[in-house]
């Protein structure tokens, strides 16, 4: 893999995981909590906890295969943290902005729009058709923050 493919692979999971990861614990702990300060707890230190981990899972996967170079390693280990740190943050700002379930609301079209678009460009990339790229990978999302939504209100149900 050739080093911009690096850069563009660490974005794309970064962004991904990122989206799915940061909205998925929101829906989750509004519904769970209903409190504005958990959620705005969860999407720092998503963002923070997270960006870091799964870079290092990304070097760490990176080395393991023995086929890449040190600068390679890097390019995907740095793009990854930088992408997820960056996606994951962004939701913070409908938060701090607008009324909570809003700022679900808001942040779960922002993340969708964000996935819609870059499943677009996958698409185009690779000679795919956008529409099929889309819906599997909407379904997707939609799923987690369905299943998120959930989970919170069980853990309110049975701990609240």
């Amino acid at each position: 893999m050739e080093f911009k493919n690096h850069i563009t692979s660490g974005i794309g999971f970064g962004l991904t995981s990122s989206i799915i990861t940061t909205i998925g614990l929101m829906v989750g702990l509004s519904s769970a909590t209903n409190l504005r300060i958990a959620v705005i707890g969860g999407v720092i230190t998503i963002a923070l906890v997270d960006a870091l981990s799964d870079a290092f899972a990304m070097h760490i996967s990176q080395e393991s295969t023995g086929d890449e170079s040190a600068k390679d390693i890097w390019a995907s280990t740095f793009s990854t943290l930088g992408a997820k740190f960056f996606f994951a943050i962004i939701f913070i700002v409908p938060v701090l902005l607008l009324s909570l379930q809003t700022a679900i609301i808001v942040s779960i079209a922002m993340g969708l729009l964000l996935i819609t678009v870059f499943s677009v460009w996958i698409a185009q990339s690779q000679n795919e058709n956008p529409a099929k790229v889309v819906a599997e990978h909407l379904f997707i999302a939609i799923v987690v923050i369905v299943l998120a939504y959930f989970a919170g209100a069980w853990i309110a149900t049975m701990f609240g």
